[in-house]
């Protein structure tokens, strides 16, 4: 398997927030957009700043989604992260983030 990859991710507002956090993961997951090459199964390290925090999180995952580039539609290319069971913390404040509108159908970058 590919080496870990580390990226950034700044969501500095709650429905662009709503728009990348995959509630149907087990664990959460989150959408990176990114032009770069990932493999489904590849283990990244990303280094995450929520909607009022002030500091960045680091979280652990592995690619779950890739959009590739020239994707169709309004997406996005980038791809999916699924949390690890080490980053519940960052799970339990995004969903207290999106308290109340997970159910909502919104439109996401990847469903």
């Amino acid at each position: 398997m590919a080496a870990q990859k580390a990226l950034s991710l700044t969501i500095q507002e709650v429905p662009t927030l709503l728009s990348a956090y995959m509630p149907v993961l087990e664990r959460g997951g989150i959408f990176v957009p990114t032009r770069e090459r990932y493999e489904l199964g590849q283990e990244v390290f990303l280094l995450l700043m929520l909607p009022g925090d002030a500091e960045r999180v680091p979280v652990t995952g592995q690619v779950v989604w890739v959009s590739p580039e020239g994707v169709a539609g309004r997406r996005v290319p980038g791809i999916g992260i699924h949390f690890s069971a080490e980053d519940q913390a960052v799970r339990d404040r995004i969903e207290t983030l999106l308290a109340g509108q997970l159910d909502k159908g919104a439109p996401t970058y990847t469903l």
